[in-house]
């Protein structure tokens, strides 16, 4: 769906000085892009450079079937359709870019596994696009077949993209819709020109990302690091909200994010969870479920104090470090506790205490305490720090302080252990390694750190789209794994945005096997 520009003849190629009238797809096998008409072949090359050729295939169905049978015939490595549409969704405005994750006419449809990589490239170029279902019709549709298609689901509508996207083949296929005319700016209508040139000028600056992505299209091979993802305290605390919403109905409140994960989090809201930072954001006498790092005995008792109905999601290994905490204060020791500042996890355990306790985010805090009895120094840790670092400072610690006392066993958690023991097995033979993890989790930072010291570059995402195409050029094996509040799905989601750019070999590394589960509180329990 082309609103302001006119049809060019089928077949005609603009491809940096070649002749109009050379064939689609012909040169070596590289990054080929259709796009229908002159104007927006034109706009295309214009971003692209030498990053490929561009064919303007030709405006319509008919065109674009029958240059969808003579590219079958024609040497490329990947392709692209790129052109203007039909904004479907009432959000769209003209110059918004949709990369399709399927295209289709009614018959055949076409996935587009690497759309998030294209669009969170485009993105970080500071492009409006998303990705979507884009729809390939036999005609330009307006009123309600307009509508009828935006009910489907899809967000564009176009005249081409779907028999020229199953050219490919199973070769590495991208679709690329700018919005030229939306249901606000139909066309015909006076601001449709605008639009038109909103799009194009989108088309062009487009270019770059379009050129990225084909240079990062391969075959791979991709290591799965096992274990991987939820761990046994975050699958408790997950499970409690979700009991609590079945049992007692929406809304209930947490305070803090359940567990570190964006995606967790909004799946919870979609069910009627309300994350709150403060539990002076619960309202009196409702119902609260405290997050899987753990709270102060003040908020316990600000809860008590406010009629709240509180159910404990803390994971039972920081409990275990809370009442360590205890244990050593009620014996008169300073404790280090061995963490970063800020961390809820931290900042429950410290008010356990907070007279005795004093936290060390660094070897170099060791210098500042002054405990009164030198022999009476005991330290903890964040449950979830990186193994060698935590390891480095407490040797500090006993160092300055030989008589140091650490906790009954180990403090990290076993999950976070065995994270970070496979990212290092499966790092030696990556050239780069992927952890799935949002930005404030400490136990994904750590996998990315660890990876890190092991030699191989390495990157937290949190979502396919925010892997940055230049990462992989060149790049041959990666590695994979997934923090403990990940969910095992995010995993999956990548290596499919993955096998598009290429085949995709898949093997796993596993170092142990965990089957550790923990109780629910009496509060969620089946009765």
């Amino acid at each position: 769906m082309t609103a302001a520009v006119s049809p060019a003849a089928e077949g005609s190629v603009d491809s940096g000085g070649r002749s109009p009238r050379t064939p689609a797809g012909q040169g070596p096998a590289g990054l080929l892009v259709c796009a229908p008409l002159r104007l927006e072949a034109r706009a295309v090359r214009r971003g692209l450079g030498s990053g490929g050729r561009v064919a303007a295939t030709g405006y319509g169905p008919r065109r674009a079937g029958r240059q969808a049978d003579r590219l079958r015939d024609n040497p490329f490595g990947m392709l692209a359709v790129a052109g203007t549409g039909g904004g479907l969704a009432a959000d769209l405005a003209p110059g918004d870019l949709v990369v399709a994750s399927e295209v289709t006419d009614g018959t055949t449809t076409v996935p587009c596994p690497s759309a998030p990589l294209l669009a969170g490239e485009l993105k970080r170029a500071g492009l409006p696009a998303r990705t979507g279902r884009v729809i390939t019709t036999g005609r330009l549709a307006g009123g309600r077949e307009r509508q009828r298609l935006a009910e489907s689901g899809a967000l564009v509508a176009d005249l081409e993209s779907a028999p020229l996207a199953a050219a490919a083949e199973g070769r590495p296929v991208a679709v690329l819709r700018a919005v030229s005319d939306t249901p606000g700016h139909p066309l015909l209508s006076p601001g449709v020109l605008t639009g038109g040139l909103a799009a194009l000028r989108s088309l062009r600056a487009a270019g770059p990302a379009l050129a990225a992505w084909a240079a990062a299209a391969a075959p791979r091979r991709v290591l799965l690091a096992g274990p991987r993802s939820f761990c046994a305290g975050v699958e408790r605390a997950i499970e409690i909200v979700e009991k609590v919403l079945d049992q007692h109905g929406p809304p209930v409140y947490v305070r803090k994010q359940i567990v570190h994960n964006t995606h967790v989090v909004a799946s919870l809201e979609q069910r009627g969870a309300i994350f709150v930072d403060e539990l002076d954001q619960v309202p009196d006498g409702a119902r609260v479920v405290f997050s899987a790092h753990g709270v102060s005995p003040q908020v316990r008792a600000e809860a008590e104090r406010r009629g709240l109905t509180a159910v404990d999601a803390t994971c039972p290994l920081v409990s275990k470090v809370h009442a360590e905490a205890r244990r050593f204060a009620a014996e008169g020791y300073l404790v280090a506790l061995i963490g970063h500042a800020g961390h809820e996890e931290v900042e429950g355990t410290l008010g356990e205490a907070p007279e005795a306790m004093a936290l060390v985010e660094s070897a170099d805090d060791i210098g500042k305490l002054a405990p009164h009895d030198p022999s009476k120094v005991a330290y903890l840790m964040q449950t979830t720090l990186a193994v060698d670092e935590a390891t480095e400072v407490a040797g500090v610690l006993r160092e300055r302080f030989p008589a140091t006392r650490g906790p009954r066993s180990d403090d990290i958690c076993y999950a976070t252990t065995n994270r970070q023991q496979a990212v290092r097995a499966i790092a030696t033979e990556s050239d780069l390694v992927l952890v799935a993890g949002s930005a404030n989790s400490s136990n994904s930072v750590r996998l990315v750190e660890t990876a890190q010291r092991a030699g191989t570059p390495a990157y937290l995402i949190d979502s396919p789209a925010d892997i940055q195409l230049g990462w992989l050029a060149g790049v041959s094996t990666i590695g994979i794994t997934a923090g403990a509040s990940a969910p095992p799905a995010l995993v999956g989601d990548i290596v499919t945005a993955l096998g598009g750019l290429g085949p995709v070999d898949v093997n796993e590394r596993v170092i142990t096997t965990e089957n550790i589960r923990f109780s629910l509180p009496k509060e969620v329990r089946a009765q």
